[in-house]
């Protein structure tokens, strides 16, 4: 009898057993075939075939696999991928998140391995190029090279190599490179080179502060951070450098722009002391020869963009205007640093000064995740966040460095903290909506290793050096890849004495869709998708 519809089909004959002796008409002993045979669909034995060939190869893979170390283990083996597989870029690869928005899915994990032992901006130059050149050799002065030795650095990152040749022209660029590569001295460097090239007369002494170099930052840390950095340079060239906060009354404000004559040569602040101090005329502009807005994507918040703009408009950036030292002096230089760029960067800049005379000094690890940091992605329920982080913190060493825990809100930063108190563990807490005078050490003491626990918002993502953390968990995964790459950047940073490590709890199903991204990018070794480092394509409009 055929089984199925008409067509080609295996037939099988079946063998019965003997017959008892005696039954039957047919001689004792010998073998009684039967003519029935069962015949099977070709579309049945085809897909049988496919599934025995399916068996052999994940028993050849899990029975003999290929020598090498992973670049992504999986707690399913069979979706582990080591470092010698390529995947084309039009190829879909299998991916361990593909099932995370199943209930089954809680429990399941995968991990991304190093895959280099240094930081991508302390890879070695190209071999024809040696060592690549010295600060020396990049042309600066010897009192910015006496500040660098008190600062204890060395050669140049290869952020630091591409910038400061361009920037010491005088162009205007985008400087975007991976977050902890350097991007602080890429740009102060060489504006700093360009005041001491050319040095100008003191302003008058009863009239507003009048820098010659501006950085623009997000957060009053930042700002204290690149303050003490610009400080330690300018010190030995006999400029003096002023940071401006806030979070006082007017009269502090006068106070931190005091300076002894000839005044502040260069000033760093944060967009809200700066409108302040430009609205009541403590603070005059019309002596720009540089302004730096660092962390872009941050200045380009909402909560900012009104801010920024004001400052813009006080400072001499309208094409044909008359440069610091008069009508043939070149236009102020603008440079805009970030790991990151925002929709609408363009059209802000245009509204002041032409974007198209900028030039993009990008690296080649730009938007891609960290090689040298190990990454781990846990799908959890939401209840079992708390007790895997504690036990996370609990079975950490006492050696193991500095631990930085990120939420996505101010209160879930306080509801943790209060948590933690209670199970006797020391840390601090960072985030937004503190006050000025709660806020003020917090991150100082945190980096002297005082307490080495901090639980903060993105706050703490964004330029802070954090070269003593060895591990960040994202207790909440972030909204956005970009917050992903800030947060994964707070380790494995030049300067870090071990690559560190990043745990991120999955939760929610919309978190899942920026895991799958992540694994995608990880496994094709591409950077993250819907990145944007150029300043002078526009954003798309809509019709």
């Amino acid at each position: 009898m055929a089984l199925g519809r008409a067509g080609p089909a295996l037939a099988l004959p079946l063998l019965l057993p003997r017959r008892p002796a005696g039954s039957g008409t047919a001689a004792a002993g010998s073998p009684q075939p039967l003519g029935a045979v069962v015949r099977i669909p070709w579309a049945l034995r085809l897909r049988l075939q496919r599934g025995v060939q399916r068996r052999r190869r994940g028993q050849g893979e899990a029975a003999a696999p290929r020598p090498g170390k992973l670049l992504l283990r999986s707690r399913r083996p069979e979706l582990s991928q080591p470092r010698w597989q390529t995947v084309g870029r039009w190829e879909q690869p299998p991916l361990v998140s593909a099932g995370w928005k199943h209930r089954k899915a809680y429990g399941d994990y995968f991990q991304l391995e190093p895959s280099q032992e240094a930081a991508p901006a302390l890879q070695a130059p190209p071999a024809e190029a040696g060592q690549g050149p010295t600060f020396a050799e990049l042309g600066l002065q010897p009192a910015l090279l006496a500040g660098l030795e008190r600062l204890s650095i060395g050669r140049p990152t290869a952020v630091q190599r591409l910038a400061i040749p361009a920037l010491r022209r005088g162009r205007s660029a985008l400087c975007a490179a991976e977050t902890g590569s350097g991007k602080t001295l890429a740009y102060l460097l060489p504006l700093l080179e360009r005041l001491l090239g050319r040095p100008e007369a003191a302003a008058e002494a009863a009239g507003p502060a009048a820098p010659r170099g501006l950085v623009v930052l997000p957060s009053r840390e930042l700002a204290a951070q690149v303050g003490a950095v610009a400080a330690a340079l300018c010190a030995p060239a006999g400029l003096a450098v002023r940071g401006l906060t806030g979070g006082g009354a007017a009269g502090g404000l006068r106070r931190q722009l005091r300076a002894p004559p000839p005044g502040p040569a260069v000033l760093l602040g944060t967009p809200g002391a700066l409108r302040e101090a430009l609205r009541r005329r403590f603070l005059a502009l019309e002596r720009l020869r540089w302004m730096v807005l660092d962390e872009a994507d941050s200045l380009m918040d909402e909560s900012f963009t009104e801010l920024l703009e004001e400052i813009l408009a006080h400072a001499p950036l309208a094409a044909g205007a008359p440069g610091p030292a008069g009508p043939d002096e070149e236009r102020m230089q603008v440079v805009v640093v970030g790991a990151t760029f925002p929709v609408g960067l363009s059209e802000t800049l245009a509204k002041f000064t032409d974007v198209g005379r900028f030039v993009t000094l990008g690296t080649q690890s730009l938007h891609c995740l960290p090689p040298h940091v190990q990454q781990k992605f846990v799908r959890l329920k939401g209840q079992d966040k708390l007790p895997e982080l504690l036990q996370l913190l609990k079975e950490r060493p006492s050696s193991g460095g500095a631990v930085l825990i990120f939420c996505n809100s101010a209160s879930t930063v306080n509801w943790l903290s209060y948590i933690m108190d209670d199970h006797k563990i020391k840390h601090l807490r960072l985030q937004g909506q503190m006050s000025a005078a709660a806020r003020a050490g917090i991150f100082a003491s945190f980096q002297k290793d005082d307490v080495s626990v901090l639980v903060c918002t993105d706050l703490a993502s964004r330029g802070l050096d954090t070269s003593n953390v060895q591990l960040v968990v994202n207790y909440d995964f972030p909204d956005t890849l970009q917050d992903y790459l800030h947060r994964a950047g707070r380790v494995g940073r030049v300067g870090s004495k071990a690559r560190g490590a990043v745990v991120s709890f999955v939760t929610h199903r919309w978190d899942v869709d920026l895991v799958r991204k992540i694994e995608t990018a990880a496994r094709k070794r591409t950077g993250l998708p819907g990145m944007d480092s150029s300043i002078n394509k526009p954003s798309p409009k809509g019709g």
